[in-house]
């Protein structure tokens, strides 16, 4: 993602607290994947972001997990954020390789 197409202010990342920062460590989400219809979209860190996809599948965002607070009572994000939020904002970390999406995934 070129940061010439982020806002100045970023505000933190609805997902873990921490600032967001401009720059490689921020992406933009689909809160429901626009594969499904989504539309509305913010921007998280990447190492969120990959979280979210390693754990969730297009359906699920679609349909269960559409919305940061949804997002953030799953177990598995509960013990991921209790990590990440002792980690620089500016860190991008990897996760295991998300679930296979669906030909033309494009979230």
């Amino acid at each position: 993602m070129s940061t010439a197409s982020l806002p100045d202010h970023l505000g933190p990342c609805p997902i873990c607290g921490r600032p967001l920062l401009p720059g490689e460590s921020t992406d933009r989400h689909h809160w429901r994947p626009r594969s499904h219809g989504g539309t509305e979209a913010a921007y998280l860190h990447r190492t969120c972001h990959r979280k979210v996809h390693s754990l969730f599948t297009d359906k699920e965002l679609a349909t269960e997990f559409f919305s940061p607070d949804r997002i953030r009572r799953h177990p598995e994000m509960q013990k991921f954020l209790r990590w990440v939020r002792r980690q620089p904002p500016e860190r991008v970390l990897r996760h295991r390789k998300p679930r296979a999406q669906p030909q033309g995934h494009r979230d």
